[in-house]
């Protein structure tokens, strides 16, 4: 897919989410999950806890999506034609297990501004109700910061459990059902959860947290991998490309990158 249309753009401003878009084709998808079950496979290292987090700078093909123009470019219809990947995760939920993702908003624990941030997300299996679809409250993107408590549940996917403290009318949730290769965008401030998957289809979906390059960490400098254009504003390090998969010096990076994201995803939390 190329560039969004104007339409759809103004669809995005105005609920705070789109989809369905058709971004890579099935069979590469199909590629992919494969590359999924097979690092998933390693034994070596501690490899549910790098594909929470940033698995992009150990796992080459990551990074490539990261920067391909099937997801960028419509990105950057809503963000601008400059942008940097400021973090990637897997939400990976296996058939009838009890993982949940609460409601929430992602701006209130990122320390970004300003807020010219989304997330893509990439479907490399199908995402439907019954296996835990996203699910998104549309138009709260506009509602501003929303008080949130840690709660560190068990089965909750989030790293602090995190959810919106005051009641959250489901009525009005909307599930993103895709396909293998579709993708969906929202907004950082967007109320989105989603349900345990209660059917017999893994649900694996890759998040990237695309930034304008404008965008700025409250808190002290980290990192971002450059998606597309150029970085004018040189607010992070610029992240290399892995030399190849779970490589010891890209490990190494990725942990010290973590190390200094930590500190401000983790400010202020309770345990």
């Amino acid at each position: 897919m190329s560039r969004l249309t104007e339409s759809n753009v103004k669809r995005y401003n105005k609920e705070g989410f789109l989809a369905p878009i058709d971004a890579i084709s099935f069979e590469d998808a199909e590629t992919l999950k494969a590359h999924y079950y097979k690092v998933k496979q390693n034994s070596s290292v501690d490899i549910d806890s790098i594909l929470r987090s940033k698995p992009h700078l150990v796992c080459p093909w990551l990074y490539d999506l990261v920067k391909n123009p099937a997801i960028t470019d419509p990105v950057s219809s809503i963000l601008g034609p400059n942008l940097l990947a400021w973090g990637s995760s897997f939400f990976a939920k296996s058939a009838n297990k009890p993982g949940f993702v609460s409601w929430h908003q992602d701006a209130n624990y990122w320390g970004l501004e300003p807020h010219n941030i989304l997330t893509a997300w990439i479907a490399f299996t199908p995402s439907f109700r019954e296996n835990g679809c996203m699910r998104v409250i549309p138009c709260t993107h506009t509602v501003g910061a929303l008080e949130h408590q840690d709660t560190f549940t068990k089965n909750n996917l989030l790293t602090r459990g995190q959810e919106i403290s005051v009641s959250v009318d489901e009525h009005q949730a909307k599930d993103i059902d895709l396909s293998p290769g579709q993708m969906s965008l929202h907004h950082v401030s967007i109320i989105h959860g989603s349900d345990p998957n209660t059917s017999s289809i893994d649900r694996i979906g890759f998040a990237i947290r695309y930034i304008s390059t404008n965008v700025k960490q409250n808190d002290g400098r980290t990192s971002a991998t450059l998606a597309k254009g150029f970085d004018d504003y040189d607010n992070f390090d610029l992240e290399p490309r892995p030399e190849g998969e779970l490589d010891l010096r890209s490990q190494r990076y990725r942990r010290n990158a973590l190390k200094r994201q930590h500190d401000i995803l983790f400010k202020g939390a309770g345990g």
